[in-house]
């Protein structure tokens, strides 16, 4: 594989720092860290410039939080001035290089791919009713928090070979235990720590239905036994090349009998629904809409994120029978 150089300059050109500032931004103009760094927007890129430039950037101390939905996880936020805008000056440049290096079998953080187009790709899949009547479906055990610091320092370096570049991403890895949740950058660490892992499922193993979408992966076969033997020579791998463990709630079934629940949805052969969790959210979402006075373009604009999960699979009678609960039934089935 041809590994990439040169590349320490253009992350930190003062253009592709006013150019991350200008993506970093987006959806968070009046928080308090982008209304702060505008009191001096050119200045603070300069001055980032000169620290990565001459190399005393230090990443700034973490504010580490707990979230409770979907499950408890810590989240660690970085201020806006300098480190996000760090995080997306490094990507900038640094997204194409990596993208070319997953397999079209992982599908989160990459753009174009996303949810959807797992789930369309799952249920292609299926198509092939002979082939896929059997599942294997894993996740890794604390994966964030137990990503190797000097494996995936090993695996920058299988395309990256500028050191400069190196040097910097080095430092934004050891900043924290593992791969912290909420970083920018992190989300495509814990992609590419499994990039390898993918072309040895897909060129080596040779298995035809995989899909992963972060550490979430279903395997697709039409043989129970097979699987059995994957997912011992998989166990192996992920200790021996990746120091991971996959959670005790891995499982091989039968397609037909209990569904594969993946991306937020559960397939079948014949048919895809809601993930239950994400039914009930739907319709208490709706619930407290109602209770409140909003105009309907507001509702509108609410109600949309929930019909663009539930309009992707066989849903027809859950969205009739959540937007008659509306008061705004009329004007929502026009947008749905």
């Amino acid at each position: 594989m041809k590994r990439v150089g040169n590349l320490f300059e253009q992350i930190i050109s003062p253009d592709n720092l006013r150019l991350a500032d200008t993506k970093a931004r987006r959806g968070k103009l009046r928080s308090y860290g982008v209304l702060h760094h505008d009191k001096n927007r050119e200045a603070n890129i300069q001055r980032l410039h000169e620290m990565l430039r001459d190399k005393t950037y230090r990443t700034s101390d973490y504010e580490v939080f707990k979230i409770f939905d979907p499950k408890e996880r810590e989240i660690y936020r970085l201020p806006y001035f300098p480190d996000r805008i760090v995080h997306h000056a490094i990507m900038n440049i640094m997204e194409p290089i990596w993208v070319s290096i997953f397999t079209a079998d992982t599908y989160a953080c990459i753009k174009e791919r996303g949810i959807h187009a797992a789930m369309q790709g799952v249920k292609k899949a299926l198509t092939d009713e002979e082939n896929t009547r059997y599942c294997l479906k894993i996740d890794i055990r604390k994966y964030y928090p137990s990503i190797d610091h000097e494996i995936l320092k090993v695996i920058l370096r299988r395309k990256i070979k500028c050191a400069d570049t190196l040097e910097l991403l080095d430092h934004i890895i050891d900043s924290a235990k593992g791969v912290p949740i909420g970083n920018y950058l992190s989300q495509y660490f814990a992609n590419l720590y499994l990039a390898y892992f993918d072309h040895w499922i897909k060129e080596e193993i040779g298995i035809k239905y995989y899909f992963r979408y972060a550490d979430d992966m279903v395997f697709l076969h039409a043989d129970k036994a097979y699987l059995h033997d994957l997912l011992s020579k998989i166990k192996e791998y992920l200790k021996e090349e990746l120091n991971l463990q996959l959670k005790a709630n891995f499982q091989v079934f039968p397609v037909e009998k209990r569904g594969i629940d993946f991306v937020g949805y559960v397939f079948r052969h014949t048919h895809v629904l809601l993930r239950k969790r994400i039914k009930k959210n739907f319709c208490k979402a709706v619930a407290k809409i109602n209770r409140k006075q909003i105009t309907k373009e507001q509702y509108k604009q609410i109600i949309c994120s929930w019909l663009g999960w539930a309009t992707h699979c066989n849903a027809k009678n859950l969205i009739h029978k959540i937007l008659k609960s509306s008061n705004y039934e009329s004007d929502v089935r026009l947008t749905a």
